[in-house]
């Protein structure tokens, strides 16, 4: 029997019914957006112009505010305009191009955030090889690695979900196109596609989270034999990377390490990956990095004095 699809669009429920909270929400999603792509563009910026910045951290930090950027543009639109509208509706193609733009994004997100441990890992841990190993050429093909690996990740989730049948209902209980909540729309039995999309995501993400972790802690217990000042600025970026790894897994491991479900906190949690870590990666990396703040001041202090500059020749 050939592929049944009955379904040309789907209809998202949302986070609430609640008109007076959407209004909230809106305002509120809309200002955590906007903030999303000021900080992460302001990131971008900052190194691309700086030339204190010229380290392959920054040349990967670089890259993972560019992404941040572009995931949360991927569903936060969407999220912020369903918030005001009468019928929450997406096309079939739009969903799949949503799951493909997450998962495509999110790969590159989990691989850019492997190439950075490794190389905080070499930087640390092997200082005297560090400049030869993470040459220009290498830090070009890590990048080039990171997006070809996510491209091909989202590619298999969205034609796996494409090929299902779905014969109706069309209802989503979420705010996005994702896994489960469509896994649980198709007409078909739901127990070997789950074990596939949980070995593919969840223990995936399990086994590059433990892999991280176990990283940074080699990296830590190597600081013992630096000085107190080398100890210091490592510990601090180490500690930024954790927090983002932190931030970025435990939600994918939450969604995607379990069977074909859903729960009502979903929602909230996809909240999170989408909109709030995304806002907070460019906090994080930027509050705790002396390095960063300087070179972001100096741009604004740039961008004062030619502001000056033009107001004295237009007089």
């Amino acid at each position: 029997m050939g592929k049944v699809n009955n379904v040309t669009e789907f209809i998202l429920l949302g986070l609430t019914q609640n008109p007076e909270v959407q209004k909230l929400l809106f305002v509120v999603f809309t200002v955590i957006y906007l903030l999303t792509l000021a900080g992460n563009l302001l990131i971008v910026v900052t190194i691309t112009t700086s030339h204190t910045l010229r380290s392959p951290m920054y040349f990967f930090l670089s890259f993972l505010s560019f992404t941040d950027g572009c995931f949360s543009s991927t569903t936060s639109p969407t999220i912020i305009i369903d918030l005001l509208a009468e019928k929450k509706t997406i096309s079939f193609n739009g969903c799949m191009t949503q799951l493909f733009a997450g998962h495509f994004l999110g790969g590159v997100e989990i691989l850019l955030l492997t190439v950075m441990a490794y190389d905080r890992y070499v930087a640390i841990c092997k200082p005297l090889h560090y400049m030869i190993t993470m040459n220009q050429r290498v830090c070009g093909l890590l990048v080039a690695v990171a997006w070809a690996g996510g491209f091909l990740h989202g590619l298999i989730q969205t034609l796996f979900m494409a090929w299902l049948p779905f014969c109706g209902p069309n209802v989503i209980d979420h705010i996005l196109c994702d896994l489960f909540p469509l896994l649980k729309l198709t007409c078909t039995d739901t127990h070997t596609l789950g074990l596939f999309v949980t070995a593919n995501s969840g223990v995936m993400c399990l086994l590059i989270f433990s892999i991280l972790l176990t990283s940074y802690i080699l990296i830590l217990c190597s600081l013992r034999t630096r000085s107190s000042e080398g100890q210091r600025k490592a510990l601090s970026t180490c500690t930024s990377h954790i927090t983002v790894v932190v931030l970025f897994f435990l939600p994918c491991i939450f969604e995607y390490l379990r069977p074909v479900t859903t729960f009502p906190i979903d929602k909230a949690v996809a909240v999170f990956y989408t909109m709030i870590t995304p806002m907070l990666n460019p906090l994080i990396y930027t509050l705790r990095n002396a390095e960063v703040k300087h070179a972001m001041k100096k741009l604004w202090s740039q961008k004062v004095v030619l502001s000056k500059n033009s107001c004295e020749q237009e007089r």
